[in-house]
């Protein structure tokens, strides 16, 4: 099973702040969406509790939840208590490739592992930012593919879309 890692960043690596995210960009919604949609998403905990309520879980998307308090059961969502687990309940249910779709721990723990990366650059700097993606060696990553999205009346900032594969080594 394949493991990719679905963020969106700032030009310094900003992932969020406070809890949420730091920018609306419908465009990079919908390619979210995309991208994930009747995949396995797993996620933490914070991260799944700043998804606003009425778009959780995920539709379409089994969630995985992980939380270390085995006490916390989220409707509709396999909970976990390890990062282990929640690969092993995707892997057993027959997914091909599993999403991770944040938080910053999650993140970290994960890169090393991780085949590909959806990535969403932000033109923009953050400084509220209190949660960063860790850096990604360029020498160890080949973009596949980017495409550029321009500022307009939806989408405060410039973004682009990058498709990252791990360089086997």
């Amino acid at each position: 099973m394949m493991i990719t890692i679905v963020v969106a960043v700032g030009m310094n690596n900003e992932i969020g702040g406070g809890g949420d995210l730091l920018w609306v960009l419908p465009k990079d919604m919908t390619h979210f969406k995309n991208i994930t949609w009747g995949h396995h998403v797993l996620v933490g905990r914070k991260t799944y509790e700043s998804i606003p309520p009425k778009f959780r879980p995920l539709a379409g998307r089994p969630n995985i939840v992980v939380s270390r308090d085995a006490t916390l059961k989220y409707e509709g969502c396999k909970n976990v208590t390890s990062l282990e687990d929640g690969i092993k309940f995707a892997k057993d249910n027959g997914e091909e490739e599993l999403m991770i779709i944040g938080g910053g721990e999650i993140y970290r723990t994960l890169l090393p592992v991780t085949e590909r990366i959806f990535l969403t650059r932000v033109h923009h700097t953050f400084p509220e930012a209190d949660t960063h993606f860790p850096a990604i060696d360029p020498a160890k990553w080949e973009t596949i593919s980017t495409e550029f999205i321009h500022a307009d009346e939806k989408h405060k900032y410039d973004f682009e879309f990058i498709e990252l594969k791990r360089i086997a080594v």
